[in-house]
Parts: C-alpha cells; sequence; structure tokens
C-alpha cells in the first residue's frame, strides 16, 4: 500500500512552528509531548528523513522539515477549507480584533481573506491603533484578540509568536548630528512604545531630543526622515535602502516581537481558528524573520 502523510501529523508539524518547540505544541494540541513525538516519527518513517534538529541551540527544523512546513501550510489548507465548504458543523460566532498598522500587511490580508471564504458565518471587525491603545482596549475586553507589536523581553506564555524584527535609529544621509545641539526626532503620537523607549533611554544616558514632527503613521514618518527632518525609530519592515542606520551612537534598541494575543475570556473555537490562521500565514510567508 502507498505511503500517506497523515493531516494531523502534519497539523503537529505546523504547530511546532507555530509554538516554537514540541511541549507547547503538545499543549495548543491538547496531547501528550510523546504523542506529538510519535506523529513526528511517524512522518520521518514515511519520508525515511529527519524532520527536526533534535540539537540544543541549533535549528528547530532539518531542511527536509523546512521543506515539509510549506507542503504542510498547503496540505493542511485544502483540508481545512474542503472540510469547512462541505462539512455539517460551520463555525459560528463574531470576533472582535485590534491590530497595528504594521499588521496590516499582505500576509495578514491573506489570513483573514482566507478565513472569511472559510467561515463565512463569524463575523470579523477589525479597529487599527498604536501598539499600547491595542493592549489597553484588549485588557478593558473591547477585544476578543489583538496582532502587535511588544519588546521581546514582553512576550506571555500564552501569546502566539507571529515573527520577529529589531528596532533601528535612522535618518537621511544626508543630515549631519551636530553633538552641541538637540537631536530632532519623528516619532508617532504621544502612544507610541518606541518613543516612550527612546526618550527615556537616551535622556538617561546624556542625550538631548527635540520633537520635530509627530505623525501617526509610518508613511508619514518614513517621508520625514527621507527628507532630513530628523532622526527615528523604525522597524526593520518599515527601514529602506535610502535611510542610513545610526549605530554606536545612540542607545541600542531591543527586539521586537509581533504577536497575537487572546483575551481571556474570549477563546471561543472562533477565535482560536482566527489567531491559528492567522500564526500559520505569517509563519509561510518568505521575507518575514520567523522566531525561535
Amino acid at each position: 500500500m502507498p505511503e500517506k502523510l497523515e493531516i494531523e501529523a502534519l497539523r503537529a508539524v505546523l504547530a511546532i512552528v507555530e509554538h516554537g518547540g514540541i511541549t507547547r505544541a503538545a499543549e495548543h494540541l491538547g496531547l501528550s509531548q510523546s504523542a506529538v513525538s510519535h506523529k513526528i516519527r511517524r512522518l520521518e518513517q514515511t519520508l525515511d528523513c529527519s524532520l527536526l534538529t533534535r540539537r540544543a541551540g541549533g535549528p528547530l527544523f532539518t531542511d527536509a522539515g523546512m521543506r515539509l512546513t510549506l507542503y504542510a501550510n498547503r496540505l493542511v489548507d485544502l483540508h481545512d477549507e474542503a472540510l469547512a465548504e462541505l462539512g455539517k458543523k460551520p463555525l459560528l460566532g463574531s470576533i472582535r480584533l485590534g491590530m497595528t498598522e504594521d499588521a496590516s500587511t499582505s500576509a495578514f490580508a491573506k489570513a483573514l481573506g482566507r478565513f472569511t471564504r472559510l467561515y463565512p458565518t463569524v463575523n470579523v471587525r477589525t479597529r487599527t491603533g498604536q501598539s499600547l491603545v491595542v493592549q489597553n482596549w484588549l485588557k478593558a475586553g473591547e477585544l476578543d484578540a489583538a496582532i502587535m507589536q511588544v519588546f521581546q523581553g514582553h512576550v506571555s506564555d500564552d501569546d502566539h509568536i507571529l515573527f520577529e524584527d529589531q528596532l533601528y535609529w535612522v535618518k537621511s544621509p544626508d543630515l549631519a548630528l551636530d553633538p552641541t545641539e538637540p537631536v530632532p526626532f519623528l516619532s508617532f503620537d504621544e502612544h507610541c512604545f518606541y518613543r516612550q523607549w527612546g526618550f527615556g533611554e537616551g535622556q538617561s544616558r546624556g542625550h538631548r531630543f527635540e520633537m520635530v514632527l509627530e505623525c501617526p503613521s509610518a508613511a508619514g514618518i518614513q517621508s520625514a526622515v527621507r527628507a532630513g527632518l530628523g532622526i527615528a525609530l523604525l522597524n526593520g519592515l518599515h527601514v529602506t535602502p535610502d535611510m542610513e542606520v545610526i549605530e554606536g551612537v545612540l542607545p541600542t534598541p531591543p527586539g521586537l516581537t509581533f504577536i497575537a494575543r487572546i483575551h481571556r475570556k474570549s477563546r471561543t473555537p472562533a477565535v482560536k481558528t482566527l489567531i491559528s490562521e492567522v500564526a500559520r500565514t505569517f509563519h509561510a510567508t518568505p521575507g518575514l524573520q520567523k522566531a525561535g
């Protein structure tokens, strides 16, 4: 009998990608760690290759394992789409979703579009704002789930890690900084945690900042940087080749993690399914630096 790939085993592979290891994948799937390990071993026997490196400190997946994740995404997608379309138990409910401007990427749009096609009986309403604002909405129970940025040290155990990025000080190559004058600073509004960190760290180390532009959009900050109006803190998604990264002058910025977080009272099947869909789509998108 020809060998075959089991859908639930492939789902275990995707859970390991999403959660960064077998233990947390098992918790997410509601299985024992040994059960997940067994599924992986069965896949390895079927494919006659190693999928996990099983080496402390090394990458999680082998090259073959990374290639399998691409097929697993497609196969599980088709399986779930057929089940949602032809099954007799449609997913129901409504979801209040918050996100930052950075989350409004093609990867997120793809995930949300696919979720809407699969589950047309689920109503998704979205709100956008700065990360700190979105966090406050979530804490207040105004959202069921949020997609946002946090510093890497602020990731919670229950968060779904989408990908990691870095924060950079940037300026125009034509802008010369005078150490005797205040640093012209371009920033998002007062709810921006980049700005709070930059002012706090910078001033604590003797730098003087002068706010010369406050703008709610990343596109506006990018334009102001290119025009040489001042320096800014931008994540890697928004740093372009025509910007100069400032190194060794100002405090080194911390790393960022893009996460999906569910409110503790909103762990419904609809919300969990949406967040799993978003996480899987981000992990399968080239060009995003995946965590773990």
